[in-house]
């Protein structure tokens, strides 16, 4: 079958390391289907071999060559967001941004990192309890996807990181922005996962580089949920050891690919076929990064 193109669109990634990232294919291929000629460029920063003071003259030069918006990832998220004119209020309440369009004169910064989380959940374990939750790492990921629990009805996130100040700068972040949830520098994880509902994972730990696990998975029982946003292998470790002690699980993939969905529909105003965005992520292998 050959698609009809109706129209072309231009964008970009911005980030460094990003030789491999699965995003180009996918908002390409999607486009495709939708009649588009979808040009999606990668502006990597260890490529151009310059750091992230050359962002607001790379976002300049997208916006003067005609580009519809661009994604941005590490080390871009947070230092990005003072070259836009406003902000979506979920990537103010994050303090960090990966999608950035430009239209009539205007840059908006958004973030779909929480929204994919969130989507890629519900996607998986549609009837999971979310009430109280632990949550291993602080980080940028760290901080979406707290904000995607408390979105979706969290009351309780007990958060862990080897960081004190960055779990403190989590809680002074999202807790005035939710009143119904309760964020906490957890103490004890064994105790505190007594009476959880679920484990939310936000670190490198599990990736192929990084291999292992963030916690004894003994503590772990088959009432509890397990999520991870770490995609590479899409199997974690704490995934598969989660899974054998009857955990349901949530794997990376979602977000990824729900992340792309969202930015997808802010660069075309069309809303992409979420199945067939999964069927082609799933295609791509093992290999690469967002």
């Amino acid at each position: 079958m050959t698609e009809i193109v109706t129209r072309s669109v231009r964008v970009g990634l911005i980030g460094s390391g990003i030789v491999a990232s699965r995003t180009p294919a996918m908002h390409m291929h999607e486009g495709r289907l939708n009649g588009i000629d979808y040009r999606y460029d990668r502006l990597d920063l260890s490529v151009l071999g310059v750091g992230v003071e050359a962002l607001p003259q790379l976002m300049d030069q997208a916006e003067k060559d005609g580009f519809a918006g661009l994604n941005i990832t590490y080390p871009c998220k947070q230092a990005a967001i003072q070259f836009v004119d406003e902000l979506s209020p979920d990537a103010a309440a994050l303090g960090s941004i990966n999608t950035v369009t430009f239209k009539n004169g205007l840059r908006t910064g958004y973030n779909t990192d929480w929204w994919g989380f969130a989507q890629g959940f519900r996607r998986a374990l549609p009837d999971a309890r979310v009430d109280n939750v632990v949550l291993i790492g602080a980080g940028g990921a760290g901080v979406a996807v707290a904000h995607a629990l408390a979105t979706m009805g969290a009351r309780t996130v007990q958060v862990f990181d080897l960081d004190a100040a960055r779990t403190e700068a989590l809680i002074a972040q999202l807790a005035p922005r939710h009143e119904t949830c309760r964020f906490e520098s957890g103490k004890d994880i064994a105790a505190t996962l007594e009476a959880a509902d679920g484990l939310a994972h936000a670190t490198p730990t599990g990736m192929a580089k990084h291999p292992g696990v963030p916690l004894d998975t003994s503590l772990l029982m088959p009432r509890h949920w397990v999520a991870d946003i770490v995609y590479f292998p899409l199997q974690t470790q704490l995934l598969l050891e989660a899974a054998m002690r009857g955990c349901g699980v949530v794997n990376g993939g979602g977000m990824a690919v729900f992340q792309a969905v969202g930015a997808f529909e802010l660069f075309t105003g069309l809303t992409p076929k979420v199945d067939r965005m999964i069927e082609h992520f799933s295609s791509l292998g093992e290999g690469g990064g967002i």
